[in-house]
């Protein structure tokens, strides 16, 4: 199941968000403001912050709950909605105020388009303008963007030498045996994925080089080097500690997803400090933190709550 884009049986998802709804607690971090927050804007505010249910997300969803409890609101927290359908619902409805979502995931899964818009900034606007009828409001975003990569391992990148998916392309026309591939069955079957991959950049990889299986394995084995190269996250912890490189994707044919805050605009019509509260934050969220933030919980196995108060403390945004 594609992290960002995960989708519940129509059945089970009342169900679901429910039990997302029902769970939420107060957060009582002993906070108070460092570079966000002072005088307290958001004081007197009662706001809910959601979000998905994996380790990106978790992180994101304290990291926006403790920036406004520094401002003085008090929050509550309802994170680990399971599916993204559910989290993004309760911001619509009103049970929830605020989440961090992906541009490409609102673009693609809840605005029903097929073809992803090229530039990261456009494809925000382009969001932001179409949500405004569905009461949703996206704040500027992050350069924080969880798309699709191809990684290979430190010994399989000195001896095939790439860095950019045209030069994999190159590669596997030159010796069309050095181009093994593990990847997820959705990515393997996805128009956004390897198939529009290979047709972008002028690639065909035999089907006796493609391996499919879970996402999980896949960094394993690209880490043993029983593949080549491997499907990854570009935010995912497991990058940055088992030492992997990432194929830069030149002619930006993925999709963006970049982190952004997403509020219910009568909220923040209410609240307008939201804004400014959690604008610096956004700011400062990019690939390496995430991949840093993850790995703290996804390879540690630390407390994504506690990741989320450590690197905002460490940052100074609040004490």
């Amino acid at each position: 199941m594609r992290r960002r884009t995960s989708l519940l049986p129509a059945a089970l998802l009342t169900v679901a968000t429910g039990c997302g709804l029902t769970s939420g607690s107060p957060m009582t971090d002993d906070v108070t403001p460092g570079t966000i927050g002072r005088g307290e804007p958001l004081r007197g505010a009662h706001l809910t912050v959601t979000s998905k249910e994996f380790t990106e997300q978790l992180i994101l969803g304290a990291i926006m709950g403790i920036a406004f409890q520094a401002a003085g609101a008090d929050v509550v927290d309802r994170t680990g909605i399971q599916g993204s359908i559910g989290s993004r619902e309760a911001v619509k409805k009103g049970d929830a105020d605020a989440q961090f979502e992906y541009t490409g995931t609102g673009w693609i899964t809840y605005l029903g388009n097929s073809r992803p818009i090229p530039d990261p900034r456009k494809q925000w606007e382009a969001v932001r303008e179409a949500d405004r009828k569905n009461g949703l409001t996206w704040l500027p975003p992050s350069k924080l963007d969880n798309t699709y990569a191809l990684a290979m391992n430190q010994a399989n990148s000195r001896k095939y030498p790439t860095r950019t998916l045209s030069e994999v392309a190159a590669l596997s026309r030159k010796d069309p045996g050095a181009v093994t591939l593990c990847v997820e069955g959705e990515f393997a079957n996805r128009a956004d994925g390897l198939p529009g991959m290979e047709k972008a950049y002028g690639m065909s990889v035999p089907a006796k080089n493609i391996t499919q299986m879970d996402t999980g394995i896949i960094y394993t084995q690209v880490a043993k080097g029983s593949c080549t190269y491997g499907e990854v996250f570009t935010t995912d912890g497991r990058i940055k500690s088992m030492n992997l490189v990432v194929m830069a994707d030149d002619k930006k044919f993925f999709p963006s997803y970049n982190a952004t805050p997403v509020v219910n605009s009568a909220v923040l019509k209410k609240w307008p400090a939201i804004a400014g509260v959690i604008e610096p934050v956004t700011r400062k969220l990019d690939n390496a933190v995430a991949q840093t933030l993850n790995a703290k919980v996804d390879v540690d196995g630390q407390d994504p709550h506690q990741v989320a108060l450590d690197w905002m403390k460490q940052e100074g945004f609040v004490k």
